[in-house]
């Protein structure tokens, strides 16, 4: 365990220093303008964010004030910090990524287990062919469907905004169509896998009926591709998806990603690429330990490594 923390600290470290390399090579700067501001301007901004100091030296300052979990001030947002803006942003899009994530799992995974248990049958063309079509669509293009035929010709549902209950139903449709979809073909093809194993051949040769032999011993052990799936899914949507916040106008984390980057907001690239980084490596920890409660087997080889 020890060892798997040092390594989650040394890869957050190398991101947040390829992230500062990558911010400061590329050509302009956070206040390049269209207009050219005064020179004496231009050096006040830079004194007051340490744009004037060697670029060793912001570097060192850059990785102090992330061991402080203190990403400064925005330089775009003149009356807001880096925190204020994930402490905000993050509840929102985490709200709706965890509804995505909810439907992924609770529509996908039955949808590939059943699709695996009535293999070359008409139930497992028509989800497969379906599953199919979820993950060759791109998630914008599902959203502006959605809007089109039940916000704008129906009604049933909001176009945009964020506050009720109802303004979570198109997004996270949209957002969890991809994750549904191959969740469903991971299930599937992850069971068709294990019902071919020979201990489940002695299970059925045993006499157990066919319900015991996949819900006690095929579907524990079919599930850890999907875990393994679903560990860094629900890092990347409950950070935000830019193209789903932006279309319906929700007030999310994902924008900020995107619009750092046209800004050459240094600040707010750094925090939320960190931010995102340590979520990510800490749901990659979670998986790893629920690999143990699905099968003890896993821990035990571990440790006489």
């Amino acid at each position: 365990m020890v060892r798997r923390l040092i390594s989650m600290v040394l890869a957050v470290w190398v991101i947040a220093t390829i992230t500062f390399l990558l911010m400061h090579s590329v050509p302009g700067g956070p206040f390049s303008r269209d207009k050219a501001l005064p020179p004496a301007i231009i050096r006040n901004l830079e004194a007051r964010y340490h744009l004037d100091w060697p670029l060793w030296k912001q570097y060192v300052y850059q990785m102090y004030n992330i061991l402080r979990w203190d990403f400064g001030p925005s330089m775009k947002y003149e009356s807001r910090s880096v925190n204020q803006i994930i402490r905000d942003g993050f509840p929102i899009s985490a709200r709706l990524g965890a509804v995505a994530v909810a439907l992924s799992i609770m529509v996908g995974l039955p949808v590939g287990i059943i699709s695996a248990l009535r293999h070359n049958r008409w139930q497992d063309n028509v989800a497969m062919g379906l599953a199919t079509l979820g993950v060759a669509l791109p998630s914008y293009v599902v959203a502006a469907l959605f809007v089109y035929v039940f916000a704008l010709k129906l009604g049933w549902f909001p176009s945009s905004l964020w506050g009720t209950p109802k303004h979570y139903v198109l997004p996270a449709l949209a957002l969890a169509g991809f994750p549904m979809a191959f969740i469903a073909r991971l299930a599937r093809s992850s069971m068709l896998e294990v019902l071919q194993q020979d201990y489940i051949r002695t299970a059925r040769a045993k006499g157990l009926s066919e319900r015991v032999v996949i819900y006690r011993h095929a579907l524990k052990n079919s599930l850890i591709p999907v875990v393994t799936y679903i560990g860094p899914l629900i890092a990347n949507v409950f950070t935000g998806s830019f193209v789903i916040e932006r279309m319906f106008g929700i007030p999310g984390l994902g924008r900020h990603f995107i619009t750092s980057i046209y800004n050459r907001d240094y600040t707010t690239i750094m925090g939320t690429t960190v931010f995102y980084s340590v979520f990510l490596v800490i749901m990659i920890l979670v998986t790893d330990l629920t690999y143990a409660l699905i099968d003890p087997r896993i821990s035990i080889a571990d440790e006489r490594k």
